[in-house]
């Protein structure tokens, strides 16, 4: 019985969550086909260890902090792709930087150029609402850290999408 008990708890939790933990490794991804794959990957690996996670006191941080982890791990893999590509038909001794500014436009954009822990706390406290505690806990870092990085990525998406956009962004607030 015991098992069907939670078995039944982890369907619900699946049901509840998937869609969630999806958006989030999107937002962190920037990639739609991935981040069913990584919700998944979250669940499966929740499931394995959902005897000891069902008593916890919030079990959506935990798988958060999954999917954080796996975007994460995603996003350094296709960085290192990337990079042995860049080398490999690279015929000249030069570096190649970045992706080109002037293309940064959109909010998702600016998103994909912000360092991890900076776009992750970004998005789960604006695009999730969550607190600072949820998002310190989601991510295993301290409530300072999510604050500092909070401020610092805003900061850094105002650059990049420029002034003009960020007071547009403040004025849609207002309006609301």
């Amino acid at each position: 019985m015991l098992v069907d008990d939670a078995s039944a708890e982890f369907h619900e939790f699946f049901e509840r969550h998937y869609a969630e933990l999806a958006r989030l490794a999107h937002l962190l991804t920037g990639e739609t086909d991935a981040a069913d794959d990584l919700a998944a990957d979250a669940l499966v690996a929740l499931w394995q260890r959902w005897d000891r996670l069902r008593q916890a006191d919030h079990p959506l941080a935990y798988a958060r902090g999954v999917v954080a982890n796996l975007a994460r791990g995603r996003i350094r893999s296709a960085v290192r792709e990337r990079h042995r590509i860049t080398l490999f038909w690279s015929r000249s001794p030069e570096k190649v930087e970045g992706p080109d500014m002037a293309a940064v436009l959109d909010v998702r954009a600016a998103l994909a150029r912000l360092p991890f822990r900076k776009r992750a706390c970004v998005v789960l406290r604006h695009a999730f609402d969550l607190s600072e505690k949820d998002t310190a806990a989601a991510l295993g870092i301290s409530v300072g850290t999510v604050k500092s990085q909070t401020s610092k990525g805003m900061a850094e998406l105002e650059r990049i999408l420029g002034a003009r956009a960020a007071g547009d962004l403040v004025a849609g607030r207002r309006n609301r």
